[in-house]
């Protein structure tokens, strides 16, 4: 069994975690659809999981001034018995690392939080409750190591243009820097 993760870089791939969300948190956990689908996902950086090549999971993130999010965390439930929910959560802690994130935060359902522990993440002691999509939820929150490549100012610009989650590969744009400037608008 091959367990793999990527960042959604295309519309099929925003479309296949579209649909693994919706059979998750609509058909099985019974979410409004507007609750579901709430005007963040054009914002944020999703994540798509696979096994055996197949789309099996989805989460996606967001960013924040002093922190990144983690948020619509699911797996197909015929795949939950596998290390996909590890391998998304890796590569998503990777990516908020490399973008300069030293906190992770998120809304874990009450039932999840063992969950979401063993990913480093300890529930924020605060008396407000958090109910939504009628199922209650805890502010959870993670401190990770800085990484030794951040993207910062000082990076490669070249670096900052290319997609996200790929800065080691050579973009699209990375050809420009052969070519001579010649449009002198």
């Amino acid at each position: 069994m091959t367990v793999s993760a990527s960042v959604v870089s295309n519309h099929d791939g925003l479309a296949k975690a579209f649909a693994i969300r919706s059979a998750v948190f609509i058909n099985e956990q019974k979410c409004p659809y507007d609750e579901e689908f709430d005007g963040n996902d054009f914002c944020s950086t999703h994540v798509l999981g696979f096994v055996d090549g197949e789309p099996a999971g989805t989460m996606r993130m967001r960013w924040f001034s002093e922190f990144a999010k983690f948020e619509r965390v699911c797996v197909l439930p015929r795949f939950r018995n596998t290390e996909l929910a590890r391998k998304m959560m890796d590569l998503s802690f990777e990516v908020a690392r490399r973008k300069g994130y030293r906190k992770v935060y998120g809304h874990a359902q009450a039932r999840l939080v063992p969950h979401w522990e063993k990913y480093g993440f300890k529930p924020i002691q605060k008396n407000s409750k958090l109910v939504f999509s009628d199922h209650e939820y805890v502010e959870v929150i993670c401190e990770v190591e800085e990484h030794p490549e951040a993207i910062t100012l000082a990076s490669d610009p070249y670096i900052v243009l290319r997609p996200e989650g790929s800065w080691d590969e050579p973009g699209v744009l990375d050809g420009s820097a052969t070519r001579a400037a010649t449009n002198p608008h």
